[in-house]
């Protein structure tokens, strides 16, 4: 058996080859056409000896392509994805070369490690009165080191998504999560306040680079048609970590002691990386186009490295991997960009009220309903249910809402041109969906003060919670998805910008908070916040009328070299 037959073949290639001897019509060409997969000459060297003469026979011959009929074997299919060969669908290469099977693999591996950050930097929270005792010093430096890490969760993010652009996504997972592994032990073995600062730190420093690389994956793997649902799926593991990071830490504090909370931290991202390391392809289309391109040596999965050593599968053709310093100025370029940052500002005003409503949840529980970590933490559920569901759900809606809008403008799902996306309204296609969730959140959010205000019995204001989960959250995750589609060439970098911005405006607003509860009163806290979210109904507006507009201006000063245009690297 030859190296080729050893070695996973790679996903198909769609480059225009010299047409092949016999390139002909055949008799079954009619039938095979709608359930094949065109794959070049140039990708593969030689027609799969695995075929028969028979299947050879009902291929659909095309100028310069081999055809795999429906009834290749089912290996190959874990290794091809099947696009119907009719219309707009056979002139072009598919968005992703990754089977189904493959990207629902990714996804999953993606949406937990979604969930890592957002729970440590909350798994903490029951913990800070016996971490104080333990070091012995005041409450008040502790909370430091929730400022510190906040911190940290914005500007990390900016370090790699650049990197995860340039070097891929599979080794700035690595680093990141070894860095937060290491983290993680030593924080579990200090019994020092300066080693407590410096490690959370690098523990932050670790985990939310992640966040930005996991809406990077799927801006690779998913195209705009479908990015909904597995947008949804990643935002329902960022937004399920805080509500589940206090129960954990509540119940490994009280039980174990605060240093059991570091362990599991380290023991869960050690448990996540063997799979990722050992099966999870890369995905970064710098790196490996449309999934086409075998990966360098260094982006393999560990199996397929050991199982392909030896032989470069790599074609000289393929772009090369330059390797540089991260430069988190790339970031700062998105945020300045007129429409992106307005995108960017509006995300973040909707954002710190969702981030206020987790951090005074504890303080204002304890306060009025005298109850204890634990009884706390599980306070959070409704939160982070309501998250996960609105998550889940939120993704078909957009994806729904994406189609009719093409349908209604006579726009094909499979066309790649540029003037499809310049001329094509994708801020409303998203945007429609934000006014009728940011509104009936912000009803919500003012019903939480003010039952808050007057202490009425637990069940209300739990029951908001629920609401306030399902549909604050579903506002910003639907703007994440509309900077990731405008920045396709840099998905991570821009998921970083977006990272930074709203991480900034969080720090800020929790510093202020119990500055104005003390001063407004529950009550009329949450109504100012609400109406400040209700205000960016007008930025959306702009964003509607004048994005497609500032997008066509800007690929026409870039000479059509701007993020925002299609090429057949992005839908």
């Amino acid at each position: 058996m030859d190296h080729a037959a050893r070695c996973p073949p790679s996903p198909p290639r769609h480059c225009p080859s010299p047409e092949p001897e016999g390139g002909h019509h055949g008799a079954g060409s009619a039938s095979a056409s709608a359930t094949a997969t065109t794959i070049t000459t140039e990708s593969l060297g030689h027609v799969p000896s695995r075929f028969t003469a028979s299947e050879s026979d009902s291929l659909e011959r095309k100028p310069g392509a081999i055809v795999v009929p429906a009834s290749a074997p089912a290996d190959r299919d874990a290794a091809y994805h099947v696009e119907p060969a009719v219309g707009d669908a056979a002139r072009f290469p598919p968005y992703s070369a990754f089977s189904r099977s493959t990207k629902i693999w990714v996804t999953t591996m993606v949406t937990i490690s979604s969930v890592i950050s957002p729970m440590t930097a909350n798994v903490y929270f029951p913990a800070l009165n016996a971490v104080a005792d333990s070091l012995d010093v005041s409450i008040s430096l502790i909370n430091l080191t929730l400022t510190t890490y906040m911190i940290f969760q914005g500007l990390s993010p900016t370090i790699f998504g650049d990197f995860g652009d340039m070097a891929g996504r599979r080794p700035a997972f690595i680093v990141a999560f070894l860095i937060y592994l290491v983290a993680n032990i030593g924080l579990a073995l200090q019994r020092n306040y300066a080693a407590l600062m410096v490690l959370r730190c690098l523990q932050s420093a670790g985990s939310s680079g992640t966040l930005a690389l996991g809406y990077a994956v799927i801006a690779d793997i998913a195209s705009r048609e479908e990015r909904g649902v597995y947008m949804g799926l990643v935002s329902a593991g960022v937004n399920f970590g805080p509500a589940i990071g206090p129960v954990l830490g509540g119940v490994l504090s009280q039980y174990l002691g605060w240093p059991s909370i570091f362990w599991f931290c380290a023991i869960f991202v050690f448990l996540w990386l063997i799979p990722w390391i050992l099966s999870v392809p890369e995905t970064c289309r710098t790196v490996v186009g449309n999934g086409s391109i075998p990966p360098p040596k260094w982006n393999m999965t560990l199996i397929d490295f050991i199982r392909c050593r030896g032989v470069n599968q790599r074609p000289e053709s393929a772009p090369r991997v330059k390797l540089r310093v991260p430069n988190p100025l790339r970031t700062l370029y998105i945020v300045l960009r007129k429409e992106e940052g307005l995108i960017l500002f509006i995300s973040a005003i909707i954002y710190l009220n969702f981030i206020l409503v987790s951090a005074t949840l504890s303080t204002m529980f304890k306060s009025i309903y005298s109850y204890n970590e634990l009884e706390v933490g599980l306070c959070y559920l409704p939160y982070g249910i309501g998250c996960c569901l609105a998550s889940l759900g939120q993704g078909y809606i957009v994806d729904w809402n994406y189609r009719r809008m093409a349908s209604k403008l006579g726009v094909s799902l499979y066309r790649k041109s540029d003037e499809d996306l310049i001329s094509f309204p994708v801020e409303s296609a998203r945007i429609q969906l934000v006014y009728p969730a940011l509104l009936v959140g912000a009803a919500a959010l003012i019903g939480w003060g003010w039952t808050l205000q007057v202490e009425t019995n637990v069940a209300a204001p739990l029951v908001l919670l629920f609401i306030i989960g399902m549909l604050v959250p579903t506002s910003f995750s639907v703007l994440n998805t509309l900077i990731v589609d405008l920045n396709p060439h840099a998905p991570a970098t821009a998921a970083a910008a977006n990272n930074l911005v709203r991480c900034s405006f969080g720090a800020a607003a929790t510093a202020v908070i119990d500055y104005m509860l003390e001063a407004m009163g529950r009550g009329w806290c949450f109504t100012f916040l609400a109406l400040l979210m209700i205000s960016c109904f007008a930025g959306l507006r702009v964003l509607e009328k004048c994005g497609p507009r500032w997008r066509a201006e800007r690929a026409r000063l870039a000479g059509g070299g701007d993020d925002s245009r299609t090429t057949s690297r992005e839908k």
